[in-house]
């Protein structure tokens, strides 16, 4: 498969326990067409037996939590990797609510975010082949946040940012496997570290640092001959990710850097509805489809399911069985070459409609 993470050996199972988290909105229609396409592998995996895990916004309004206890424990004891739908996160403050998705990976340490963007002929014309690696556990995304009320300023609100050396440096050395895992003889692959220390020259100064310590813990990762090393300020790789996107290889970005680049970049190739993204630690990993829960077409049968199914490839990729991830993915730019697409791309196909095209032709 292109541009993929080549992670743990295959688990040798009889059966492929899978964790299921449609969660809100479409995650509830991607979730059962990535399934079925799951099933049709057939021998290809293991016997894949799915387990249904509850979480999510509409989860909370109805129970008070957004991620059961259940939910953890069985994706820490009862399945060997998981899917997640999407999950809906309201832009004012909900008293008791906070992402689901965001405490799974920091429960699971589920530190990398790997989200592969690549173009495919007749939908795109730019070529694009790359790999966002976003830290996933740090940043902002830590939700330490202050409002308080002054008699200079009014109200006055502060949000902690926090970079360590130690996740810094822990996905760093995914990026650099990642980048190694692309180079050629005859082509280094590249790997960019996007950061904005010119102006937070602490945290992302501390980041920049840590990841480029990295390079000399393996002779093969500060071989100029198989991985080379550059940097963009965030704002420089924003401009020149849409104006130069085959620059690019392989990008490791800061959590709030790395989740505003990964949904840009989807812009290049065509729809949020087409990209992956795997949420990948040492022994767990959750494929993840990139887009939200997409309220305005929920329940129509029309939203693409296309993001969801090369998630699972991404996820079976992951775990080492990576023929059938090559031929889901090859099924899928088979069936959207032959123009069987959804409304974001263009087509007029319905959900089903793309699912069955995938299925038949695995």
């Amino acid at each position: 498969m292109a541009a993929t993470l080549r992670g743990s050996a295959s688990l040798g199972l009889k059966k492929l326990r899978i964790g299921m988290i449609p969660a809100d909105g479409v995650g509830r229609e991607v979730l059962p067409a990535a399934q079925r396409i799951l099933e049709a592998l057939g021998s290809r995996i293991p016997k894949p037996e799915f387990t249904h895990l509850d979480a999510g916004f509409e989860y909370f309004t109805r129970h008070g939590e957004a991620l059961p206890q259940e939910t953890v424990a069985a994706m820490q004891n009862d399945v060997d990797c998981a899917l997640f739908g999407a999950v809906g996160s309201p832009t004012r403050k909900v008293t008791g609510y906070s992402s689901p998705i965001v405490a799974l990976r920091k429960k699971l340490n589920l530190y990398a975010n790997v989200r592969p963007v690549h173009s495919i002929n007749g939908i795109d014309p730019r070529h694009v082949d790359m790999i966002i690696v976003r830290e996933n556990t740090e940043c902002l995304y830590i939700k330490q946040e202050t409002l308080t009320t002054t008699e200079e300023n009014g109200k006055e609100a502060r949000a902690t940012r926090l970079i360590t050396e130690r996740a810094s440096k822990q996905i760093g050395r995914m990026a650099f496997r990642i980048a190694l895992a692309r180079a050629r003889p005859e082509q280094p692959a590249g790997l960019t570290i996007v950061h904005k220390s010119n102006v937070l020259s602490t945290t992302d100064g501390l980041f920049r640092e840590s990841v480029r310590a990295v390079m000399q813990e393996n002779p093969d990762w500060s071989d100029a001959s198989k991985i080379v090393v550059g940097e963009q300020i965030v704002d420089s790789m924003v401009y020149r990710m849409f104006r130069e996107p085959e620059a690019f290889d392989v990008v490791v970005a800061p959590n709030l850097y790395g989740d505003i680049l990964s949904d840009a970049a989807a812009a290049l190739v065509g729809s949020l509805g087409l990209v992956p993204s795997i949420n990948a630690g040492d022994t767990f990993v959750m494929g993840e489809p990139v887009h939200g829960t997409a309220p305005d077409i929920a329940g129509l049968g029309i939203v693409n399911p296309v993001a969801a199914i090369r998630s699972a490839a991404l996820m079976l990729d992951h775990l080492g069985y990576t023929e059938p991830a090559k031929q889901i993915e090859e099924a899928v730019v088979d069936v959207l070459k032959e123009g069987v697409r959804t409304k974001d791309l263009g087509g007029s196909a319905t959900t089903e409609e793309v699912v069955a095209a995938i299925e038949k032709r695995l």
